[in-house]
């Protein structure tokens, strides 16, 4: 190692940081790029790392990278990638290296400045159906919000009140990609935690109890008390990607990767012409790799829509493999229908004998003046447990509440 080098890493090394407002939104922005590029962080690393910063071993870098690296990288290429980002962001150092990697991995395309991802925190933390982390604290009483974040702020909550038919832009159409996928993956998240929750309980399980109590020479010091038992939520989702849908089609394929991603039993099946189950696409980690698996797999895309005739397929080969008493399936569609509506509505009610809850999610709803009144769509009505709108991130977002419940 040169004498440079040499000196540069000790300079790393004996980097101080002063602790306070300045230091958090700085690994908020960090926490940001990090999930840009890939790195898989919950709110639960996210509120960590804010507790470390907070102590002793956020005061110095060479406490401070080794105990994010511990906590942030869970694969190889995480463990590869981190050292450079750390440099980039909190020490200024190797800029150059830390762009080649940003725009080497991720969707955005290149690196992302602390101003950008200050805006997305500030996003965020504004608008409840995109609050996918909780890492960062709001302004203290007297101080100045950072420059942009109203801005933002203002942003995200257009994009997530906006129709997706109506996003034009590619950039806004990317982000809204992006955030649908995230949704869902938050979604599974608060899911698992209430689960977690309930299966806490307070009432003593004599029996277990006692059997314990056998090594301790009879004495009941092993105390297993009895909770609700957890049980796995299953999803089924069915997608209607007929022409009538292309407007949504986008955000509904990451909206349902992101639920095959976080849902350890999830199906998914793509419904036009014909059936198509499109789970081992979906299931892939990387969703470029998944569309383009998804592409290959569902011909006939875009034309038109037999509802009835997918439903009698997956009834007859799918349903008894699929689902079981814990199964909610959704149902995202127009209800626009080429078939006759006595085969959708006999074929709901099949499928309503055979899983806990239907909900249909059709994104007309969010239209001024719309009523259900397509042949199909009012066949289909009467066995359906949750008839909601999924026209923008918002009202995807307010499916979280019903699925806590089932």
């Amino acid at each position: 190692m040169s004498q440079t080098a040499a000196s540069q890493t000790a300079a790393s090394q004996t980097a101080a940081f002063e602790p306070g407002p300045a230091l958090r939104l700085t690994l908020a922005a960090f926490v940001a790029l990090l999930r840009d590029k890939g790195f898989r962080i919950g709110p639960s690393e996210a509120a960590d790392a804010g507790r470390l910063v907070t102590g002793a071993a956020g005061q110095r870098a060479a406490t401070l990278r080794p105990a994010l690296k511990a906590l942030f990288c869970g694969r190889r290429s995480d463990w590869v990638a981190f050292d450079a980002l750390f440099d980039a962001h909190f020490l200024r150092k190797g800029m150059k290296k830390a762009v080649a990697l940003a725009g080497s991995a991720g969707e955005s395309g290149g690196a992302r400045t602390l101003k950008q991802m200050q805006d997305d925190q500030a996003a965020r933390r504004s608008s409840p159906a995109l609050d996918v982390s909780r890492e960062a604290e709001a302004p203290e009483a007297g101080e100045e919000d950072p420059a942009g974040t109203r801005e933002g702020a203002s942003r995200a909550e257009n994009l997530a009140e906006t129709d997706f038919r109506k996003i034009r832009d590619p950039e806004l159409e990317a982000e809204a990609h992006r955030l649908a996928e995230r949704l869902a993956l938050v979604m599974r998240r608060r899911l698992t935690r209430r689960d977690r929750i309930l299966s806490a309980g307070p009432r003593l399980d004599l029996r277990r109890t006692l059997r314990k109590s056998v090594a301790r020479g009879g004495l009941p010091l092993d105390l297993v008390r009895k909770g609700p038992k957890l049980r796995q939520l299953r999803l089924v989702v069915l997608l209607d990607a007929s022409g009538s849908m292309n407007n949504y089609t986008g955000v509904f394929v990451r909206f349902v990767h992101g639920l095959l991603d976080a849902f350890r039993q999830a199906d998914a099946f793509l419904v036009h012409t014909r059936l198509v189950h499109v789970s081992s696409a979906l299931k892939e980690r990387d969703a470029a790799r998944a569309l383009d698996r998804l592409g290959l797999m569902a011909q006939g895309v875009g034309g038109g829509t037999r509802i009835g005739a997918a439903l009698a397929d997956f009834n007859r080969w799918h349903a008894a493999r699929v689902l079981t008493s814990r199964s909610c399936v959704i149902i995202l569609s127009d209800g626009y229908d080429t078939g006759p509506a006595e085969e959708i509505g006999a074929e709901m009610a099949r499928l309503a004998r055979r899983c806990r809850r239907i909900v249909w999610l059709n994104p007309l709803i969010g239209s001024d003046g719309y009523a259900p009144v397509a042949a199909g769509m009012a066949a289909a009505l009467p066995h359906v447990d949750l008839f909601a709108p999924a026209h923008n991130l918002k009202s995807l977002a307010a499916l979280e509440p019903y699925l806590a419940k089932v």
